[in-house]
């Protein structure tokens, strides 16, 4: 038996990086997933090797932050599936890197929409089916950089700060209801969103480099953030709620130093 056998689950952000990786967990352990990403192809892809392994998928192209597209892929969730029980709240976009003082209204707009507004309505709107079921699961992608800065720029960093609080403030708000909402923050990641990075390095020949900051020395790959979200979503996960998750090879565990040098 899966860990995830019954369940029905809609992830954002599905077509590539750790959407991808989670929505394949999610079917392997049983789940039947709603693939949603704003990319057609690449979330058609995901529902192809999701079905190709014996799994059950289907996908949605949506924005993320449109509260009608949100709306409705919940209703079709519910629809295709006979309910829902598990949201994975994983689109984003990563702003850039433009300097504090450089920045326009206009560059926060997009990246809070997707990042933060996109989490809001994923529980906004799923939590009215889970709460007639009598409970579910809710996970929202935040990262290391809502937790302290220097790991994003400055939009993207605020904004996942803010999903870290809306997560606490949610799982208060719906208290009672047998829904529980938690925050996975992921570390450097290989994803597409980090891909230039990536490449620049290993091109520059500094490849043995990434992620020389966290303990491990290493980046994460995307199917280790999906363990976790797998986690969060399972019922083994039942008495964890209101948490955020850090998943950063223990970068965020520590103030700056220099190593080999602890005064």
């Amino acid at each position: 038996m899966g860990r995830l056998d019954g369940k029905r689950a809609i992830i954002t952000g599905a077509g590539s990086g750790i959407g991808r990786a989670s929505a394949l967990r999610f079917a392997e352990e049983g789940a039947a997933v709603v693939a949603a990403d704003l990319a057609e192809e690449s979330v058609a892809e995901t529902v192809r090797q999701i079905e190709q392994a014996g799994g059950r998928a289907a996908a949605a192209v949506l924005d993320a932050g449109d509260e009608d597209a949100v709306a409705g892929l919940v209703g079709d969730c519910v629809a295709e599936f006979g309910g829902l029980d598990a949201f994975f709240a994983n689109a984003g976009v990563s702003g850039g890197l433009t300097p504090l003082l450089e920045l326009t209204a206009e560059d926060w707009l997009p990246v809070l929409r997707v990042n933060l507004l996109g989490p809001f309505l994923a529980i906004k709107h799923a939590a009215a089916p889970m709460r007639e079921a009598g409970g579910g699961s809710i996970v929202c992608t935040a990262s290391v950089a809502g937790l302290r800065a220097g790991a994003g720029g400055v939009p993207y960093s605020a904004s996942k700060a803010g999903v870290v609080n809306l997560v606490q403030t949610a799982a208060q708000q719906l208290s009672g209801t047998g829904i529980r909402i938690n925050a996975v923050c992921p570390g450097l990641t290989e994803t597409g969103m980090t891909q230039g990075m990536f490449d620049a390095a290993r091109a520059a020949g500094k490849g043995h480099k990434i992620g020389q900051l966290n303990p491990l020395h290493r980046a994460a790959e995307p199917r280790e953030i999906a363990e976790v979200a797998t986690f969060l979503v399972s019922d083994e996960a039942s008495y964890v709620n209101g948490q955020a998750w850090a998943v950063d090879g223990g970068l965020s565990s520590s103030h700056p130093f220099v190593p080999g040098r602890m005064a």
